[in-house]
């Protein structure tokens, strides 16, 4: 199968809830502690990994900061990336509708990203398994960990066990798409697409949800908390790699 090699990146969000760090720049270009990279520039990696080639990344709150930083990286990045910027809100659907349009390859198969995550999976099999369902749209699905300890009982209120931080029992919306050529023409023109779009296709049996294999990393950077989260993560990664802690 031939597989994606261009894609989405929606960059706009103000990331109110990373503030003091989106005082002066967009939410994507808030570097992970420990990397000296902007969530974005992690991201673009990724998908350069992945086979991508071209990339229209989606601009909103203080977009000249993320395009000056694009501009500055392009010898570093290996991807033909354009830029855009709605003159209005568009809302989440729409914005996805008006970025798509500058796509260099309309008639073939694209991958779309929120700005905001943080992963690094197999973009190759979500596409394949995108293509196997004939599905308009493909959306990865994550089981992030809960955060809080929750308590495991049995039938008659006995309390069997304490389970710190555990994965949640429901997946949710990873931020990460397959989208088949012809989804574009079926956004809104304003609005969002989760609320129109996807439910429409879901009755259709037309929308597809890829679970992301056991073990992959994925974290949505919303919150300061998310961002220490991350460096921790992070952190414990390098120290396993390199043996730090091994008795």
């Amino acid at each position: 199968m031939t597989f994606p090699t261009q894609a989405v990146v929606l960059a706009g969000g103000q990331g109110t809830r990373l503030r003091p760090y989106t005082d002066d720049r967009p939410k994507p270009m808030v570097v992970i502690p420990g990397t000296g990279t902007p969530i974005i520039g992690h991201q673009l990696a990724w998908l350069a990994d992945e086979g991508v080639t071209d990339v229209v990344v989606s601009c909103g709150h203080l977009a000249e900061v993320l395009q000056d930083w694009l501009t500055a990286s392009a010898d570093r990045l290996p991807l033909r990336i354009t830029t855009v910027v709605e003159k209005e809100p568009l809302g989440r659907g729409g914005g996805l509708k008006y970025a798509a349009a500058s796509l260099p390859r309309p008639d073939r198969p694209w991958y779309a990203a929120n700005a905001d995550i943080w992963t690094r999976f197999p973009l190759r099999d979500m596409a394949a398994f995108h293509q196997e369902r004939e599905a308009e749209a493909t959306l990865a699905l994550a089981r992030p960990r809960i955060p809080w300890g929750v308590v495991e009982t049995d039938a008659f209120g006995h309390v069997l066990d304490f389970i710190e931080a555990p994965p949640s029992p429901y997946p949710v919306n990873a931020g990460v798409y397959v989208f088949s050529p012809s989804f574009a023409a079926l956004l809104p023109d304003r609005g969002d697409h989760e609320r129109t779009t996807f439910p429409r296709l879901a009755r259709q049996r037309r929308l597809a949800g890829y679970p992301l294999p056991q073990g992959v990393y994925w974290r949505a950077i919303d919150t300061a908390k998310d961002l220490e989260k991350a460096a921790e993560e992070l952190a414990a990664v390098r120290g396993t790699a390199t043996g730090e802690g091994s008795g």
